[in-house]
């Protein structure tokens, strides 16, 4: 967005639990730039905005934090700027206030049913107002972003709050302030005080960032029962150097503390009127467990995915205590199980897993209705054969990355399947690995049968999410807990029933009295432990918080009523995805009630804010939303990377894609068209005789052209299938007046007369007034025409004696956006999207290749799940990534026949 002058500023205050960022190196002060500016072309003289502050101030009672983050800033020019504030918060937050003041006036955010308040930000759109949607996204943060128009020499000040209940894991809490400043603040301050009646049996707090010099500025009082942590470096204290702008804080400021525990009923709090009862004990002995690790080998988890899930398989065996019992089964479209029954995790059994383990290789379609029914047979098969310990826990973690696309299905009746097979006696954990996968599928398929879905993001940390998961889940301490209280003491009480605790884990329930008489309030525990029943039955006592806490009484307020509140909420919306119609309908309308009465922003509501906007007076509305885990992933899946997602070779920064569709050519040749709002690619061939050029791009509107040529094997190989490949591009935009030839040795670049020439043997670079040329060595080329298209084009390498293959070039383009609505060709047709619907899937030619109907373009096609490459992380070999394959030369999906895109030369523009 911009102001009414055109001019935007960027006040990015990004915190974790508040994380900072701020858009210039620049002394307390940001730039403000015209939209047209060049970053590189800011100067400090232009800096036109004053931070005068920014605090975070966190505050923990029994868990449940409630966090501020205030920023003021003063507009110190002469006309009206544009602000942004952007805060990162956690994603198990729930957002409570926002209000701006400006100008002496404040605005407040008023919690709406989210319908109601998209009808209200359409309207806005509709009328022609700048209203802002906030959106998020993040693996453990999500984004809460406004913009506002500031008057001359006036300040703001941005205040937002949130709450949540804080985790316990692996044995502890953690609060996660994210600090990139990326310059210098004049007065920024976390502050963070917990207060925790049991006893603090240890306080950490440590940063990413902190140097010799600025640790000493991190203050730290902890006390039996309350601590407070701060931070607060001068703007001298930040720099890097003396006198010069850069900012030392760069990171993750953490803080990690524990409570002390005895062996009892656990922790009662109580304060008007509302109970929260926290359940860990200490020192109870583990369970055994009895686990069947289900791991998807199909094809898209090809390359660094396998890799890495081999890896972390390897370290997890090794973790297995000795008196657990495993298995192994991986799957694609067939399933092959290491042995037909568990084995006890001896020393000698655990080598023998991880030799079998590091053999696991990537192949065909993907059954998981198959694999997991064959992992709980198992388990019952050994269960009646009385080979597992009685007094053990039964679970199931699977790991796919992909739909399933062979044997059954349709998920419904794979979630049928597998709750009938479960029949309530097992757990199933299911680990979702990266941006394809239905991550609601398995969420839901997990909690029916007492289990969880983890996300499991593609990154190089990937194997170790996938440890960490392990670790939770890793030592059971008790089985099918219930919390049990006086029926005529409590009501509303939240989820009382665990299927399980881990070692490192809590059990919260909170509810509210309707006793006052708590010299009655007898509370049970029961479970099912090592070798006995577990049962505790004890007396809540109630703390005095007045004496506990004689000089913060006043920070306590109703935080026991807010914390039973967001705990109600939180599991109302687990269980609006499980059940029956009417039981999901129920809990949806009840967490909706709940949302708007305590003010929470859910996903089901959103937080509006009237905000002024206009020279002229008028208003419009700032909608703040909360993404489920389903729309986070659909976020990052149109979310900018450094990749293609197509078939190609990965490509170093500074290069950035666009979130639009992808589009590329590559290998024999394969036409690839990523649609990543569908979740899906369509494919196609063409075949020809080598040597011949097609039109991939033809935009006269724009000036653009770019044809291919392709080039066929050496000789005809023993199959007497030739392959060809595209090995020369000739690029052309006339209005800018600049021509490339780019073929398998060289690139030639010619701009108004002048010829300049790239080897592909060295990195290197050309820059003139409309093109930008970077060629990295034996890799990518990266084609950056001025105010248009950008072009990446990636150099396969073949061994030289290879009998037939030879090297070649694959293909794909950024920003085409930037192309008018004209554009044509092979590959251009498609770059304002495509319409289809694909039904009727069946059975291939061959088992791991189902066929189906696709109807695109007013044409009925038979269409074939099938395989490409994608060379993005593995350059030598790719990875299969699943695309629908239209056969016939892409008959019916390309508009006429694919010799009407067959071209005179390399640079025909007609």
């Amino acid at each position: 967005m911009s102001g009414p002058l055109g001019v935007r500023l960027l006040l990015l205050l990004l915190w974790g639990c508040g994380c900072l960022w701020l858009a210039n190196p620049t002394s307390g002060a940001l730039v403000i730039f015209e939209d047209d500016e060049a970053p590189e072309k800011r100067s400090t003289n232009e800096a036109m905005v004053e931070v005068l502050s920014v605090t975070v101030d966190c505050t923990v009672t029994n868990r449940f934090a409630h966090t501020v983050m205030t920023s003021v800033a003063l507009n110190k020019a002469n006309t009206s700027k544009e602000m942004f504030f952007d805060v990162e918060l956690p994603k198990s937050a729930f957002i409570t206030n926002f209000s701006m003041e400006i100008e002496g006036k404040v605005y407040v955010g008023n919690v709406k049913e989210k319908e109601k308040a998209k009808k209200q930000y359409e309207k806005a759109v509709s009328s022609g107002q700048t209203a802002g949607l906030v959106k998020a996204s993040g693996r453990k943060m999500e984004k809460f972003s406004v913009s506002v128009n500031i008057a001359a020499e006036s300040n703001v000040t941005f205040i937002l709050t949130y709450e949540e209940l804080l985790q316990r894991k692996l044995g502890q809490y953690e609060i996660l302030i994210r600090v990139k400043p990326k310059s210098l603040v004049e007065q920024f301050q976390i502050s963070t005080n917990i207060y925790e009646p049991q006893g603090l049996s240890h306080v950490d707090a440590h940063a990413t960032f902190l140097s010799n010099e600025l640790l000493p500025l991190v203050e730290k009082t902890v006390l039996e029962k309350k601590a407070h942590i701060s931070f607060s470096p001068t703007v001298e204290q930040q720099r890097k150097c003396p006198g010069c702008d850069g900012t030392l804080i760069d990171g993750d400021f953490i803080i990690k503390y524990d409570v002390n525990r005895q062996e009892s009923i656990g922790d009662i709090q109580i304060v008007n009127g509302y109970f929260v009862h926290f359940f860990a004990p200490p020192d109870l002995p583990r369970v055994p467990k009895n686990v069947v690790f289900v791991i998807d080998r199909s094809g898209s988890m090809s390359g660094t995915k396998m890799a890495q899930t081999r890896d972390a398989l390897v370290a997890i065996l090794e973790d297995l205590h000795e008196d657990d019992h495993f298995a192994l089964i991986q799957f694609d479209s067939a399933i092959l199980s290491w042995k037909e029954s568990l084995t006890k995790a001896t020393k000698e059994n655990v080598a023998e897993a991880k030799n079998y383990a590091r053999s696991i290789r990537d192949n065909g379609a993907t059954d998981i209705n198959q694999a997991v029914l064959d992992g709980v047979e198992m388990l019952k098969r050994d269960r009646q054969a009385n080979r597992l310990p009685e007094r053990s826990v039964d679970m199931i973690i699977l790991l796919t990355d992909g739909m399933p696309n062979s044997g059954v299905s349709d998920i419904r009746k794979i979630q049928e399947n597998v709750r009938s097979a479960v029949g309530g006696n097992m757990s199933l954990f299911c680990l979702g690995f990266g941006n394809d996968v239905d991550y609601n599928f398995l969420d839901v398929m997990s909690k029916e049968n007492k289990g969880l879905a983890r996300r499991i993001f593609e990154a190089s940390d990937a194997t170790l999410q996938l440890q960490d998961f392990y670790e939770e889940v890793a030592s059971p301490l008790l089985l099918e807990v219930d919390l049990v209280y006086p029926d005529n003491a409590v009501d509303y009480v939240t989820t009382s029933h665990f299927p399980q605790l881990f070692n490192g884990s809590e059990i919260v329930v909170a509810g509210r009295l309707t006793d006052n008489d708590l010299d009655n309030f007898l509370v049970e525990v029961l479970g099912q432990g090592f070798e006995d029943n577990y049962k505790v039955q004890g007396q809540a006592s109630v703390f005095d918080w007045n004496v506990m806490y004689p000089d913060e009484t006043y920070i306590f307020g109703d935080f026991t009523e807010r914390l039973w509140a967001y705990l109600t909420i939180q599991q109302l919306l687990e269980k609006s995805k499980t059940g029956t119609a009417d039981e999901k309908a129920n809990a949806s309308a009840k967490a909706l009630e709940m949302s708007l009465q305590y003010s929470f922003v859910t996903p089901l509501t959103s937080m509006v804010v009237t905000k002024p906007e206009t020279e002229d007076g008028t208003d419009s509305p700032l909608i703040a939303d909360k993404l489920t885990e389903e729309q986070r992933q659909q976020a990052e899946r149109l979310r900018p990377i450094a990749y293609s997602r197509g078939a190609s070779h990965f490509i170093p920064a500074p290069v950035q894609y666009a979130p639009s569709p992808v589009y590329l050519v590559d290998g024999d040749p394969h036409f690839i068209i990523e649609l990543p709002g569908r979740n899906d690619s369509l494919c196609f061939n063409i075949n020809n005789a080598p040597g011949t050029i097609f039109n991939l791009v033809r935009d006269p509107e724009a000036g653009v052209f770019v044809n291919g040529q392709i080039i066929g094997d050496k000789k005809i190989p023993p199959d007497g299938k030739i392959n060809t490949y595209f090995w020369r591009f000739g690029i052309v935009h006339q209005t800018l007046g600049v021509s490339l030839l780019v073929t398998t040795q060289y690139i030639s670049v010619s701009q108004d007369g002048k010829d300049a020439k790239l080897l592909w043997t060295d990195t290197g670079s050309l820059k003139g007034p409309n093109v930008d040329v970077v060629v990295t060595k034996d890799g990518s080329l990266t084609v950056t025409l001025k105010d248009s298209v950008k072009f990446v084009i990636l150099l396969h390498k073949v061994w030289k004696k290879h009998p037939y293959h030879r090297d070649y070039l694959g293909f794909y383009t950024l920003d085409t956006h930037l192309l008018s609505p004209s554009v044509h060709g092979l590959l251009g047709q498609f770059y304002h999207g495509i319409e289809y619907e694909v039904t009727d899937l069946r059975p291939g030619e061959s088992p791991e290749k189902p066929d189906a109907t696709m109807f695109a373009k007013g044409h009925q096609l038979n269409v074939t799940r099938g395989w490409q490459r994608d060379f993005r992380r593995d350059v030598k070999n790719g990875e299969n990534v699943p695309c629908w394959f239209i056969h016939n030369n892409g008959s019916g999906l390309i508009d006429g026949a694919a010799a009407d895109y067959a071209v005179s030369s390399l640079f025909t523009t007609v």
